[in-house]
This record gives structure tokens, sequence and C-alpha cells, in this order.
């Protein structure tokens, strides 16, 4: 009998094999076979797999027993502390906490909510609220992104304090650089019967609100409201922003918003929309103010403006992070036009006011109301009843330096870097054409440099200061003018033409101290001089200067047009304490020289001057009376003083002391004068008559 070959199945090695690593990647290979079913596992991996699958669902209906009866107020505690490190405020929950996890969209609510003040700000807390309700969507969570389907807050409650050191007890930056609010995509937002409380001891504003936000309220179509009242520096305030439906927010589309502030008479109106809510580091929206005094905006903005006649503005407003842009600004001030664009940075230690501010026609008076002082108030002009007030006072009083003091917390609250250009001006007491400024701000420093302001033939230039880091502000200028004319500034006419022609410059150095306009100049220490180098001044003036009345009228009366020569004229003033003395006074003229003496009282605003002429050639008898210049610096008068006539002696006899040192006054004005061909031959006359020439710089406060 043959022996018959027996075939067997083919049996797998690693089945025979001990090794489990062997053995679990044999399962792997015939669960990837094709056509593969449980029974064609061994019994042994079907146990195994039993075991796996129960062991999953008991540990599925673990969790959802934990999820269910688990007491998640256990979590109060690290949710306090992860929202304490958070604010850098205590936060404390009171309530339960609550959360629902078996949804795509997880929910959680907490009650009673506080939030306490930093240690300066007492004991009592910053905020507080009855429930805050939030429901996520699950997916955007495992990419990272934040979906907020509702967030509903009951009953918030909150105290917002400022003192005077600019401390905010909702400042949670703790020293870190600030940025605004921002907050993730919300699709259903509502505050129910919320509360806002708003004191601000360094802006004096009192503020108590009421904050909804629902579907619709009072039947119109607006889903978010802020209302409440107050006052600012004791003037009612009133302030009213609306939003629309906060329900179905889509993050890319604008979420429009409306306000309506009023404090006192100043109005701030705005609509404008927020691109992606509600991401509050971008908004846009065309604004409006109005009122009488733009200063009056400080509290409201922290914007330090100065004093303004009654205004009405209009721009577009945008906010990019810590940055707020107004463009395309327009509107009036006062009887002034002005427009441009300026921007505020209020990411830095102070915020930085950035700005280029035009005027096309410009009234000069407006620009009194800058430093305190009124503007016009007659027919046709525009200024508050305060300001109406203010001129009546000054004009009764015949004064020209306001005393209005200046708000030291204002100036140091801020930097700036403006500029500010006028095409045209009107109204002014003398002649002006156009004039530009730029105003730096830093620290407590303002400086405006350049100032110039441009005439029909020559201009005036400079600088001016105020250091308001210290107590006692002090105040510093420097003036010049600039390649004038004796015809422009003195616009006076007879028979047509002007009596004195030629040329004129002049520089006033003055320092000072005081909180007002007032107080500098009446503490004013420095130098003043104006200079006529030469020129031309009718014959019939030029006797009437020396007091001789019969032959000046004579010439006037035959209508004699002929002329002298200018040969120099200077008027040298130091100042000290705010009396400005003159320490010489020389008009040299063909026929006759005039000299003067005198004081000008800045304090006081009153001026008391004697200029007395002196003939050329000798008149035996000859009276020489002084011409007097007294009054108020608004209005002086014109006199002669009879109480000490002196007979006519030589001039030269005393030229060399009247007319020293004039050397070192004409340099002080402009370098050229000294070496003119007029006024530096009057120089070397004196010299040779023993006159000390030699340059003396002036300095001042000297």
């Amino acid at each position: 009998m043959s022996q018959q070959t027996v075939h067997k199945p083919s049996e797998d090695p690693s089945a025979r094999s001990g090794n489990p690593q062997v053995r679990r990647r044999s399962l792997r290979e015939r669960l990837s076979r094709p056509h593969f079913s449980p029974s064609s596992l061994s019994p042994r991996s079907r146990r195994t797999l039993g075991w796996v699958g129960g062991g999953l669902l008991v540990l599925a209906i673990l969790i959802a027993l934990v999820v269910a009866f688990w007491d998640w107020n256990w979590f109060r505690g690290p949710v306090e502390r992860a929202a304490s490190a958070r604010l850098h405020r205590e936060v404390t929950i009171a309530g339960d906490l609550n959360v629902d996890l078996w949804s795509w969209e997880p929910s959680a609510t907490v009650d009673r909510v506080t939030i306490a003040n930093p240690a300066w700000a007492g004991k009592a807390p910053l905020g507080t609220v009855a429930r805050i309700g939030v429901t996520v969507r699950l997916l955007p969570l495992f990419r990272g992104q934040t979906d907020l389907r509702r967030l509903t807050v009951e009953r918030p409650d909150f105290k917002l304090l400022r003192d005077r050191q600019g401390r905010a007890n909702w400042d949670f930056s703790d020293g870190r650089p600030k940025s605004p609010l921002k907050l993730p995509p919300i699709h259903s937002f509502s505050i129910q019967d919320g509360r806002l409380s708003y004191r601000d001891t360094q802006r004096d504003i009192r503020f108590e609100g009421v904050v909804n936000a629902r579907e619709t309220l009072a039947e119109r179509v607006r889903g978010f409201e802020l209302t409440g009242r107050g006052t600012i520096n004791g003037a009612a305030f009133r302030a009213e922003v609306t939003g629309g439906p906060l329900l179905n927010i889509e993050r890319g589309k604008p979420y429009p918003f409306a306000a309506d502030i009023r404090a006192g008479r100043t109005r701030l109106t705005a609509r404008g929309a927020v691109p992606k809510p509600f991401d509050l580091s971008q908004f846009h929206m065309v604004a409006t103010a109005q009122g009488p005094d733009m200063a009056e905006l400080f509290p409201l903005t922290g914007i330090a403006l100065p004093n303004t006649p009654p205004y009405t503005l209009r721009g577009r407003v945008a906010r990019d992070g810590m940055v707020w842009r107004v463009a395309g600004l327009d509107g009036r001030v006062g009887d002034s036009d002005l427009s441009g664009i300026l921007s505020m940075d209020t990411a830095g230690e102070r915020p930085m006011l950035t700005a280029n501010l035009k005027s096309r026609s410009l009234d000069f008076d407006d620009l009194g109301t800058l430093f305190g002082a009124a503007p016009k108030v007659g027919s046709g002009e525009t200024a508050s009843p305060e300001q109406m007030a203010m001129a009546k006072t000054m004009a009764a009083q015949q004064r020209i330096f306001p005393d209005a003091p200046l708000d030291l917390r204002r100036i140091r609250a801020m930097d700036a870097n403006v500029s500010f250009s006028a095409a045209s001006i009107r109204d002014t007491p003398i002649r002006l054409t156009s004039a530009s400024v730029r105003v730096r701000l830093d620290a407590g420093l303002l400086r405006a440099s350049p100032v110039r302001l441009d005439l029909p033939r020559g201009r005036v230039e400079g600088f001016v200061s105020l250091d308001a880091r210290k107590d006692v502000p002090a105040t510093e200028l420097d003036l010049r003018l600039v390649n004038s004319r004796i015809e422009t500034l003195i616009p006076i006419r007879y028979d047509g033409a002007s009596p004195v022609t030629g040329a004129l410059v002049a520089r006033a150095r003055l320092t000072g101290s005081g909180n007002s306009v007032h107080k500098a100049f009446a503490s004013a220490n420095g130098d003043v001089v104006v200079a006529a180098p030469g020129g031309e001044i009718r014959k019939a003036f030029a006797e009437l200067l020396g007091v001789n009345v019969v032959k000046g009228l004579g010439l006037l009366m035959a209508k004699d047009t002929s002329t002298t020569p200018i040969n120099c004229g200077v008027a040298h003033f130091r100042s000290r304490q705010g009396i400005l003395t003159a320490d010489r006074i020389v008009f040299d003229t063909g026929p006759v020289l005039v000299t003067g003496s005198g004081t000008v009282n800045l304090g006081t605003e009153r001026m008391d001057l004697r200029l007395r002429g002196q003939d050329k050639k000798f008149r035996l008898v000859r009276v020489l009376l002084p011409v007097t210049v007294k009054g108020p610096l608004m209005a002086p008068k014109l006199g002669v003083y009879a109480g000490s006539a002196v007979a006519q002696g030589g001039v030269a006899l005393g030229l060399g002391a009247l007319l020293s040192p004039l050397a070192a006054i004409l340099p002080f004005v402009d370098a050229g004068l000294a070496k003119d061909a007029q006024c530096g031959a009057l120089v070397a006359q004196a010299g040779r008559q023993g006159a000390p020439v030699a340059p003396r710089p002036l300095t001042a406060g000297r």
C-alpha cells in the first residue's frame, strides 16, 4: 500500500510562538485581511475584545455618572484663584457653580461673583454680579478658538473710581502695557438690570447709570442701552449710549451704536460701528462736538485743550488699539474756521496728542481766549455769557492781561506736538497777514517754537515757553520784529500820506512767574528794545516833537509836505519785577533830537513817559516843555508837562550821556544795527563826545 501524502493547512509560525508581540502582530495582520469577520478570530482573541469593549463601556458609564452627579462647586476655589490671578484683584464666588457638558454647546452658570477693589480704593467691592451664564461651541475649542453662543449677565453692579493721583480701580494691567477690551465672538449677549456708578475726583465727575442689553428695549429697534445722570464740575451731566440688538451677532458684520452725551452746555453726539463685535480695539464713528469752551471737554476726553470761544466741530473718529484718530475735522471756533487732523496715543504714561490744524480766516480776538482773555463782544461777535462778562470787567478796569488761572493738572496730564497755521487774519490791532506756530508739550514743559506772525512788510518771530513742572509756573518769551516798517505798524495818515516812514525792528526778551498771564507779566524781568535805523518824518511833526508849536503848526497849516531824515531812533526798557524803566529813548531827526524817560508798569498796566525834544540849532528864546504819555496801556493820553520848563541849552553838551551805550543796545535787536550807516554814525558821534560805547550784552533778568 502506497503511502499517501496528507496536506494540512498551512500553520502560522507565530501561532506556535510564545512571543506576545509576535502574536499581537499576527492578530493585526489577520484583522486587516479582506473579508475579516469576528468569527475568524480565535476564542482567546474574541474574549480579549470583549473585555476591552466592556471596560470602555463601564468607563463611559462612570464618566456619565460623575458628570451627572459631580458637585461642580469643588472647582470654585481653582476658578477663583485663576480669575484673581488674571485680574490682579481678589475674585470670590459665593453661589453655585453648575456645568452642563453633555452637549455640542456646553454651558455653565456661576452665582454671586464679587470682584474686590485694590487696596487704595477702600474695602467696598469694585463690582458684584448676581449670575453669569455662558454657552460655548465645543468644536472650535479643539481648534484653540473661543466662540460664545450665549453670554448672560444678571444684575451687575459696578462702582468705578479714579482718585486724584489718576489711579483707576478698573485698570487691571498691574503695570503691564495697557490694551483695549477685546472679547471673543458672542452670538447672543444679554445684560439684565445692570447698574454703573462712576466717580472721578481728578476730573470732578459723578455718574449713576443703568445698563440693559436685550433683544429690544421699549419697542425700539435697539438692544443695548446705557443711560444715566450725574455732574461734571457741578454742571448737570447726562449720557445715553445705545446699540443694535445683541442677538444673532456675526463676527464679520459691523455692530452699530450711537451716543448722546451732555455736560452742562457741552454736547457730544456720535454714530458708528464696531467692525468685529466685540473687539473694542477697533471701531469708527462720525462725531460732533459743540459747547461754550473747548477746555470744558477735558473731563470727558482727557485732552487738555485751551480755552476758546463757543465752537462747533465735526469729524470722523476711529480707534486702532491704543490710538485714536480724528480725520476730516471741520467746523468753527468763535468767528474762525478750523480744520485738520489729529491723533491721540494713549499707550504711554501720558496721552500723546499730535495734530496739524489750519484756519483759512482767523479772527484775531479769538486767540485771546487761549490765554484766558475774552473775545470781542460787539455786534456779530461770538462769545459765551461768561466771556461776555469777563470782557466787560476787563474793559471797565482798562486791562489787557487776563487773570484767569492756568489749570496745571491739565498741562501735566498729557504731551502734545501740534502745528497750527492761519492763511489770513482779520480784526487785528496791527496789520497781520498770516500766522503759524508749532507747540510741543512734554511732561509739563510747553514750548511754542517757532512762532511767526507775518506783516505786510516784515514779521514777528521767536518762541514762548511755559514751565509748569513746578508749583509756580515760569514763563519765558523771546520775540523779534524783523524787517518791518513804521508806517505798517503805526498807520497814521495826514493828507492821505503817512507823516513817518522808515524801517523798524524790535526785540522783547522777558521771563516771569505765576499761574496767569497777568502774574507772569507783573513779575517780568528782561529787556525790550525798539529801533528805527532810518527813514523820513514830516518837518512839521519833527518840530512838534521838539514842542516848537508855532513853527510846527505853521508848517502843518501851510500843508508843507517837506520831510527830514530820521537818523536813528532807539527805545530801550529794562524790566524788573514787571516795571519797564526807560533806560534809553533817543529819536534823532534832522532838526530835532528827542530823548525820553519814564516807566511802564505791567502789573498795574499803566504808563508814565516823558519825551523832550531839543533843537540842534541853539535858539535863545526857546523854552523846552516835555511831552507826556500817561495812563492805561489800553488808552494812553498825550500831554505837555508844564511843571518844569527848562531853558534850552546846547544839545551837544549832553549828547554823550544821552546816547550811551547804544553799541550794546543795538546788537540786542540786530547785530548789524551798530554798524548801520545812520545808527552807526550816531554811535560814533557819541563816542567822539566821550560816551562809553563799548559793547555790553543785554541779558534777561539782569
